[in-house]
């Protein structure tokens, strides 16, 4: 039995430690370490709820937006305060560009490399390449000139012997399998979705102020609108907004979607591999009339899949999340093998491991400082292919074609969404989705202000001496990542009770007191691969199929600033 340690798992948002035990290429069994702690939610407590999306935003420096989203509806849900719908589409159209931009970043920029060998590429024909690409797609860039240049960039970068953002591959691994044209092409375009995505997220700018930590507001957002003014949100403003739609739009229909169906034909063996856990929450998302709280208003369903069965979608009902901490560096005040409903959860910080750096935690009682999250007592992967899979088993018809289209242009059958590949693919076809739709709510945005319907924040209950003694709120968001949940309790106008459970918490969960693992543990022991433990790109390419976000799960914060840990990599 072979045991491997990868720590940190890099080109992710956080730390994240993976140990594995391989016997015979295979992964046979998985732990899953998130190395820091979540502290945001004690911060929380004592402060003006009115604020908490301020501070949740801070959690992490790439989901900020769902965070701030989830904070306000949480906090809107226990006043009972309503958005006005112009300020509810801004919302949608903010979220929905940022989920699209997240995308198309982890796909060229945290996963690609997996499956793509950059310096493969040095050996490929430019001319080949241009017609590889015109094959795929009529983008303008797919030119001999264009990858002659990107070669000749990439070239002098290995001349040099810095590969610099390219550094630290695991380049000639055996298991990399595109050919060198296709791996010009890509690396091509992993440098152009750099300034695109850098463009397009200015629509956060315009309407929230900056990106990242784009502004909000409990009962709306900051952002005037005056089609004839000069410091508002005006016809000029609008324009560029629709441009930066249009051009997301094409750049995802013509170079990323190509591309990831593209890299997938070489790589059908991965739909039978890295499947995990069977089952499948989505909590809907993206409010197409801009109230939250309109069920049927949502462009995407919530729903709940067990046992990989897409026949049957179940209610998704919040009341049913529950967290174990047996394995977690956690206490609760009822003992470690109770489950707590969030609204009552507890964050009581309590390392039992070994002192860093540590050889291995395998075996250890308590080895992560995540939580294990539990949808009716059972683990739950959450993310684009829970939320694929829930609209697709719904019946959503434009879900139904994108997703048929993948699946036929691979030539697999539903089956091949439960893996590695099914999870990739899926988050490409949720990304088409969104692009393709961002221009619905940004039209319907325009005729309510064509209309006069210029409100985009409402004051009422905006004051605290209209609020009751107590509240509690619940707030989702079908977040990039997966399902986001964000529980608050109020009293005297202060918050005195916060927890958040986040997709990355689903995703990493550690074993429950039932021994059931969580989906990357799951994912890493079924029919999985280990070529060369020294080199472990299988374990990468499962692992960040699922964009981990472990800051999100178990943020660090020291009020004083001082040093939490020191974290050391051989290697």
């Amino acid at each position: 039995m072979t045991k491997v340690v990868v720590d940190p798992i890099t080109r992710i948002e956080g730390h994240l430690r993976i140990e594995v035990e391989a016997d015979g290429g295979r992964i046979k069994n998985a732990w899953a370490s998130s190395t820091q702690f979540r502290g945001i939610e004690i911060i929380l407590e004592g402060r003006d709820p009115r604020d908490a999306w301020a501070f949740t935003q801070r959690i992490c420096g790439v989901c900020t937006t769902v965070h701030a989203l989830a904070s306000c509806r949480a906090v809107e849900d226990a006043l009972g305060i309503d958005v006005p719908p112009a300020g509810g589409l801004i919302r949608t159209l903010v979220h929905g560009m940022q989920t699209v931009q997240d995308h198309v970043i982890h796909f060229y920029h945290l996963h690609a490399l997996d499956w793509v060998d950059v310096v493969s590429a040095l050996k490929a024909d430019p001319g080949a390449t241009a017609n590889l690409a015109a094959s795929l797609s009529p983008w303008p860039n797919n030119s001999k000139t264009y990858f002659t240049e990107v070669q000749n960039r990439l070239k002098s970068f290995v001349d040099s012997g810095q590969l610099g953002i390219f550094a630290n591959g695991y380049w000639g691994h055996p298991a990399y399998k595109l050919p060198p044209e296709a791996n010009l092409m890509a690396v091509a375009h992993y440098l152009e979705a750099l300034d695109w995505q850098r463009d397009v997220i200015r629509l956060h700018t315009i309407f929230a102020g900056k990106n990242p930590h784009p502004n909000f507001l409990v009962g709306g957002m900051a952002s005037a609108i005056n089609l004839d003014g000069t410091a508002t949100i005006n016809a000029e403003s609008l324009s560029k907004i629709r441009d930066m739609i249009t051009r997301a739009r094409l750049f995802v229909e013509q170079v990323y979607w190509p591309d990831l169906l593209a890299v997938a034909s070489f790589y059908k063996d991965w739909a039978k591999i890295g499947g995990g856990v069977p089952n499948y929450l989505a909590v809907g998302e993206y409010p197409e009339n801009g109230n939250w709280r309109d069920a049927e208003s949502m462009y995407l369903p919530s729903g709940v899949i067990f046992d990989n069965d897409l026949s049957t979608v179940v209610p998704y009902d919040q009341e049913k999340v529950k967290e174990y901490i047996n394995a977690s560096w956690y206490d609760y005040k009822e003992g470690d093998k109770v489950a707590l409903h969030p609204s009552v959860g507890e964050t009581i910080p309590h390392y039992t491991g070994p002192e860093p750096p540590w050889t291995y935690l395998q075996g250890e009682e308590k080895y992560t400082w995540m939580k294990a999250p539990r949808y009716d007592d059972k683990p739950m992967e959450v993310g684009p292919l829970a939320r694929m899979l829930v609209a697709y088993a719904s019946g959503h018809a434009d879900t139904k074609e994108v997703v048929g289209e993948a699946l036929g242009r691979l030539q697999v059958g539903p089956a091949a969404l439960f893996s590695t590949l099914g999870r990739t693919a899926a988050r490409g076809a949720e990304t088409l989705l969104l692009a393709r739709r961002l221009e619905t709510w940004y039209d319907a945005l325009v005729t309510r202000i064509k209309s006069g319907d210029t409100a985009t924040f409402s004051q009422k209950r905006w004051s605290p001496d209209t609020w009751p003694a107590s509240a509690e709120g619940y707030g989702f968001l079908g977040a990039a990542r997966g399902a986001l949940g964000h529980w608050v309790k109020i009293q005297d106008g202060k918050i005195v009770h916060y927890q958040c459970v986040v997709p990355s918490t689903w995703n990493c969960s550690p074993r429950d007191v039932h021994g059931a693992t969580g989906p990357y543990e799951a994912a890493l022991m079924d029919n999985h691969p280990l070529a060369d433990p020294k080199r472990p790109l299988e374990i990468l390419r499962t692992i960040h199929s699922f964009d981990p976000c472990m800051a999100c799960g178990v943020h660090v914060l020291d009020a004083q600033g001082r040093e939490v840990t020191q974290v050391r990599v051989k290697g």
